[in-house]
């Protein structure tokens, strides 16, 4: 199975891929989408789109994962990254029914067994459990990975987690 997993977010979207059969994950690819700052709003979102589209046709993902969001005290950032996020909840639907979401706490729990570890814990799980070399840079794309080694450790049980 091909998992996607998302970071969604409006100027860095994390994304990783991960090939899970048996219990065992491979790592296919990782990376980020950027959208520049000067960019239009609409363009921005326009471009997460676009991108997550051709992630979708290069890999065809048989699930995609994404982390739900956690916001801060800042409200139009709030509101830009929670458009965002919409963009890329609804560019992921068209494309599988099989779409999952997973909070913080659950990633956290899922990677270390401890729903309060810090971002260097699971980013050392994230590299043991994948056999890379070093841990996956930028943050944002070792968080996609965690969402979808999340959703491969869960899948047996994922029916509570998925978007309907």
């Amino acid at each position: 199975m091909i998992i996607l997993g998302i970071d969604p977010g409006l100027a860095t979207v994390g994304f990783g891929v991960i090939s899970s059969e048996k219990g065992k994950v491979k790592p296919i690819d990782y990376g980020v989408i950027l959208t520049p700052k000067d960019a239009r709003f609409p363009d921005r979102l326009k471009m997460i789109e676009d991108s997550l589209i051709k992630l979708i046709a290069k890999y065809k993902p048989d699930e995609i994962a994404l982390e739900e969001l956690f916001f801060n005290n800042n409200a139009k950032t709030a509101i830009n990254v929670a458009q965002a996020r919409g963009v890329t909840l609804l560019t992921c639907v068209k494309y599988t029914e099989k779409l999952f979401e997973y909070t913080p706490l659950q990633i956290k729990q899922a990677l270390t067994g401890y729903g309060r570890a810090d971002k260097h814990q699971i980013q050392s799980m994230v590299t043991t459990l994948l056999g890379l070399k070093s841990i996956p840079r930028p943050d944002d794309a070792a968080d996609a990975l965690a969402v979808a080694l999340t959703h491969s450790n869960t899948s047996r049980f994922s029916s509570g987690f998925g978007i309907r």
